[in-house]
């Protein structure tokens, strides 16, 4: 039945098969050096730094080749959630007035720092979207086990994504079900304890479904370690790249001491 079809999810590597220079790189050094950059990005303390970095990034989406539309909608989510620091600093951050008085004086200091967050954002999420969409979340796994992370970590993230959308629709399923005998939202007494019961039987279940993956897996002789066909293998070209985009890193932080 139609109603009956689950919603489809854009998982972060659908376009994990497309052939370009970035989809072309060792994961493993896509992730050292794109996590490199990103940390960058994040602690840049200029605007027209920051300006800089965004350029790059979007550069590196260009050459890519993944759609915009793609990347910009989980952009998106992080503008929406820094906006209201343009509310705020501008009213909280002490420095030069350029309007108002009192209480409500917009301080150029405000408005320069909530710009300088937003840009450091959108040019640190947008290089993690595409260090994420260009290879197979499998492949990814692999390479944070190849690269030594804490295989309890890695094995965190693994699940989390796998079975995220799992309980995504056990919760969409739920709450059908309960729009279907009347229920409908609101911040009285009632609906209030009706989602809250909802909420605990979605951990009771998930908790079990976890117990029985588990059960499972060891029934099949999983040991922790992910296991895929992909193999790895570090060329000249990587190393180059790997060297640029980690040097770009550094001198975004350095080149204002050697002028």
């Amino acid at each position: 039945m139609k109603g009956a079809t689950l919603m489809e999810y854009p998982h972060i590597d659908r376009y994990a098969e497309m052939d370009s220079p970035i989809h072309s790189l060792d994961h493993r050094m896509k992730l050292v050096a794109f996590i490199i950059l990103i940390f960058s990005f994040v602690f840049l303390p200029r605007l027209n730094l920051a300006l800089i970095a965004l350029f790059a990034s979007l550069m590196i989406l260009v050459i890519s080749g993944l759609p915009k539309k793609f990347v910009l909608h989980r952009v998106k989510w992080a503008v929406l959630i820094l906006l209201p620091l343009f509310f705020i600093l501008p009213f909280t951050v002490e420095g030069r007035g350029i309007f108002g008085g009192g209480y409500f004086t917009v301080s150029y200091e405000g408005i320069y720092l909530a710009s300088l967050i937003m840009l450091r954002a959108i040019a640190a999420v947008t290089l993690v979207v595409i260090m994420l969409a260009t290879a197979s979340f499998d492949t990814t796994i692999k390479a944070l086990y190849s690269l030594k992370v804490p295989s309890t970590i890695v094995q965190i993230l693994m699940f989390t994504y796998r079975y995220i959308f799992v309980i995504t629709d056990e919760f969409q399923r739920m709450w059908k079900a309960i729009r279907s005998k009347g229920f409908r939202p609101s911040t009285g007494k009632y609906a209030l304890s009706i989602t809250g019961n909802l909420i605990g039987m979605l951990l009771v279940k998930s908790y079990d479904r976890a117990e029985r993956v588990y059960q499972a897996m060891i029934a099949k002789g999983y040991t922790g370690k992910p296991c895929t066909i992909v193999e790895f293998h570090m060329k000249a070209k990587d190393y180059l790249v790997g060297i640029i985009i980690i040097s770009v890193a550094i001198m975004l932080h350095i080149y204002h001491l050697v002028l």
